[in-house]
This record gives structure tokens, sequence and C-alpha cells, in this order.
């Protein structure tokens, strides 16, 4: 409801819309027009709220007569940007939809700054909720956080709502609605009707409101951050959900021993022999830079260990099987280089529950892996059957929708498993009817699984194949992860300089993410593969192109 018209003369307010108690008149006769103009001069006047609000108004709009278009909410609006959101120290960040689609919990990630949400990136988390994608259950999952956010807010929508309100401590700052118009001008040449400016319009004038501290946009739009950046804008990429911001500094599962490692390392040496194993207990510098499954050698391969166990100063290493040996084939297969004979290793090894392998294309990661897995399913019946899936992410242009089954559907992107398949199988040797019988036998266990379809299932004594993993999000590696069930290794397979999903770089992949986050524990294992062994043509065409 709209305020009465403003009076021409101030005097009147105190007369028509406060309560003043009578003032004895002075002695000296005063002229009105100095009453009029020094209404207030130590009056012991007792003003209501509403008063001290109309006289406020009146000092700074002095020659407006009609109170009716500029509503008090949105002065009261301009005050509350100005005694709480100022804070020394305190950024506001303002949040493009699209980071609220990629991390739901991203609202919570910003430690004790203040977020601000446009009424635009309501609007377009609103346009993406329907669906069972993963972009949408995300949309659905921060619509529901922001409702519980409310709950909690008591009303005081325009004061921010204390972002720890459901329990994340580690969120001390405010979240903060656009409740009024925020317009301001934009360059000639960017449209007013688009999503993206009308952000960088709510951007732009925030930053004139809020001149005590920087107001940054959050994107995961690359030319949302450059149109944001040439307008004078600060902008920055989302790099909570990176593990790490340099990949070189991704574990590797392997370290290199010093040539005088026996000297420096081996004083109080500890050696014995268990279940046919040899064991050393060792103790020196290098101790606090190892990780339990970490994969130690020396440069000349005389020596090559795992690490089996950390207590305090001191290493329990473990001499590991040397699968470069034609005796210690595995299906036929034997390493051909360190790294694979680690790999191997950690997949033969019935201790280890979860492994991941890295390495460029052509060394040998979906090989060993399914030479492993048959090993462990026809020979040694470890595990039941094999599961092969995949991320079904193209890297070129569509092909339209795949008739048939789950498994028919699938077929296409089976071509990696298909290929070493063949090779599995001309290894074992034999006529071709014994080679086809085997194939029957060995396709008989090997089941191919589409990952929309696995939410809600358990696996039971399954060896479980994650081809081309780097495309999966550290949201769907966990819900992969949990599927596990009794007796059953998961392996995760992928190169993570070749990542075709949008949104996802080296450092934000889910496969970067588990192995970063399996670092150390007793039963998961890493290694990074390094030398290609697929054939000249290959390595040569990896180190030119």
């Amino acid at each position: 409801m709209p305020l009465p018209p403003l009076p021409k003369k101030r005097g009147t307010i105190l007369t028509d819309m406060t309560a003043v108690e009578p003032v004895p008149e002075p002695a000296a006769v005063v002229k009105a027009e100095t009453v009029v103009e020094k209404p207030m001069k130590k009056a012991p006047v007792k003003r209501t709220p509403r008063a001290k609000k109309t006289e406020t108004i009146a000092k700074t709009h002095d020659a407006i007569t009609d109170l009716a278009p500029c509503p008090p909410s949105t002065t009261a609006k301009h005050s509350t940007l100005g005694s709480h959101r100022r804070s020394k120290g305190k950024k506001l960040f303002v949040l493009d939809t699209n980071v609220l689609m990629h991390d739901p919990s991203s609202i919570f990630r910003f430690e004790e700054h203040d977020i601000f949400l446009p009424m635009v990136t309501l609007e377009e988390l609103d346009g993406h909720k329907k669906g069972m994608s993963d972009v949408a259950r995300n949309a659905r999952q921060v619509s529901r956080s922001i409702d519980q956010l409310l709950g909690h807010s008591m009303n005081q929508i325009d004061e921010g709502i204390p972002l720890n309100a459901l329990g994340n401590t580690e969120a001390e700052g405010k979240l903060f609605f656009q409740t009024e118009t925020l317009v301001a001008e934009l360059p000639q040449g960017l449209p007013q009707g688009k999503a993206d400016n009308q952000i960088l319009s709510v951007v732009l004038a925030l930053k004139g409101l809020e001149k005590e501290r920087a107001v940054v946009l959050v994107s995961k739009d690359i030319n949302m951050r450059i149109k944001a950046t040439a307008m004078g804008l600060e902008a920055e990429d989302y790099f909570n959900d990176k593990t790490i911001d340099d990949t070189d500094m991704l574990y590797s599962g392997r370290m290199e021993l010093p040539a005088d490692f026996w000297e420096t390392h081996g004083k109080k040496m500890e050696s014995w022999k268990e279940d046919g194993q040899t064991l050393y207990r060792i103790s020196g510098p290098l101790v606090s830079q190892m990780f339990v499954n970490l994969f130690v050698f020396l440069p000349d391969d005389s020596f090559m260990a795992r690490v089996k166990k950390i207590e305090g100063k001191t290493a329990t290493l473990c001499v590991v099987r040397d699968y470069m040996q034609s005796k210690h084939s595995v299906w036929g297969i034997h390493a051909r280089n360190r790294e694979q004979c680690f790999a191997l290793n950690l997949m033969m090894d019935p201790e280890i529950d979860f492994v991941t392998l890295l390495g460029q294309a052509g060394t040998g990661k979906t090989l060993i892996t399914l030479a492993a897995a048959l090993s462990q399913t026809m020979d040694m019946r470890r595990f039941a059957e094999i599961i092969f899936t995949r991320a079904t992410v193209s890297v070129g242009e569509e092909i339209g929708f795949l008739p048939g089954t789950e498994e028919e559907k699938m077929l296409p992107w089976m071509g990696a498993l298909e290929d070493n398949l063949e090779v599995l199988n001309k290894i074992e040797g034999g006529n071709d009817w014994g080679r086809s019988a085997a194939n029957d036998l060995i396709r008989s266990r090997i089941k191919v699984k589409s990952m929309s379809f696995m939410r809600g299932r358990t696996f039971l004594n399954k060896f479980v194949i994650i081809d081309e993993a780097q495309n999966l999000s550290p949201k769907q590696m966990k819900t992969l992860i949990t599927r596990a069930g009794p007796g059953t290794k998961i392996v995760c397979l992928g190169n993570i300089a070749q990542i075709d999903t949008p949104y996802l770089t080296e450092g934000s992949s889910g496969l970067t993410y588990v192995v970063d986050r399996f670092k150390g524990w007793t039963h998961a294992g890493h290694v990074t593969l390094q030398r290609g062994e697929r054939s000249r043509l290959a390595d040569f065409a990896t180190d030119a192109l």
C-alpha cells in the first residue's frame, strides 16, 4: 500500500504524522519560518517508525510529491544491501545456472563468502528440472536445498539466509536472492532478452551497489566469462569440483627409488618370508612419502616391491610377482613393462577390491584387465561373471537411436572389448572348432551392461570393468562404485587426456576424483601406465601428433 502524498512543508510532517508532546514556547517570540527550518531542535519529540521512514524519504526526495512509484520495500532493500552484505574480506559470488547443475552442493562451497542467485538462474533451473538425466536430477536437488534453506529463513530473505542452516558448517556466508529489479546498461550488441546477458546485467548492477567488496561471476561457460571480462567484471570458473589443479601432480601409484636406497634405508632392515612372498621392513626419509599399495622400484628393475603396511616411521615392502616372465603369464598374456606388471599384481590380488588404471591409448589397459578377469573367472572361479560397461559418449556426430535389447544397443560401443577378446582367444590356440567353443564359453561369462540401468543394483561376486571412466562425473562414479557387493572387484580404465563430456576437465573428472580419494586405502590400488605397447606406428603417432 503506498504512503500518503508528501506534504509540501516539512513542518507539517510532525504535526500530521507523529504524536508530538506539547512543548512550552520560549520567552522570545520565534518566527514561523524559523520553526520550519529547525523542527527537531532538541525538542523531546517521540516519533513513530512510520514517521521516521517518512522523514528520511522527505530529506532525500524533497521535490517528490507522490511516493507511489517508489514503494518503501525498495528503499529498505537498498539499505539491507548496504548494512548486511558489506563485510571486510567477504566477496559476493553470483552463480550461473550451469554451476548449480554441475555441482548441486556448489552453494555450500564458498566458505565465508556470500552467494547471490539472480531470478534468471532460478527460471533456468525450473526449465531443466524435468527428465531422468543427471542435469535434471541436479536441478531438482538444488531446488530442494534452496527450499530447505528458505524454511529456515524466518521471513528474512532480504537480510540473507545463513548457508549453514542445514548443517553445512563450512559455509559461513549467506544466500541472497534477486528480490528487486536490477538493470544496468549493457554494451551494444548484447540483446537484453538472452538469459546470459540478463545475468551479466545483474552482475553489473550489483557492482554499482556493492562498492566496498568484490562482486564475482562464477560460470562454467567459457564464453560467458569472456563477455564478463570484456565488460570489466570479475569472472571465474568453478574450481571447487577439481580434485587437483595440475594433473602432473596426480598420484601415479609408483615411486622410483634412488640408487643409494639400501644404504640410506637398510641399516635396521628386517627381512622374512610369508606365504611364499619376501617382505622387508625398512625405515628412512622416503617412508614419509609412501602410501599403502604404492609400487617402488630401482631404475634397473632389480628390485620391484609394493608397500603393504606403514607403521609410524617404518614401512613393510613386499616383493611383487614378476609377470614379465612367460611362466607367470595370465591367460596367455605377460607384462611387457614394469607398469603392466604392477597392474597385474593389483588385479590378481584377492585382497584388492578397487583398481584404477590410467594411460594413453595403446598402453594395454583393456587387454591386461580382460586377461586378469578371464583367468580369475574361468580358471580360479573367484568371480561368477564379468560385467563390462562404459560411458556412451560419442567422439563425433551421433548416429541416432539403436535397435535391439540392452546388450545389442551397447554393441557399437564395445569395439575395444571385441578386439581384445579376439586377441585373447587366438592366444589360447587350438583348432577353429576349439576356438569357437571357447569363444562361446567366454561370451557366456561376459555381460555387457549400460550405465543407465545401474542405479539400485548390487553386484555379488562380479568382476566389473568400467571403460572410458574419464568421461564420468564424480557423482556418476560414486553411483557405480557403490553397486559393489561382497566378493566384487571393480576396475576403472581411462585416459584423462581424452575427455569428451562437456564441463568435465582433467582436474574434475570422476576418474581423477577416485584416484585421489582411494589413495592409500588398504584394499585399493592405482597405476599410471606410461609406455605404449600397441605398435611402433601408434607409439610414433602418439608422440608426433
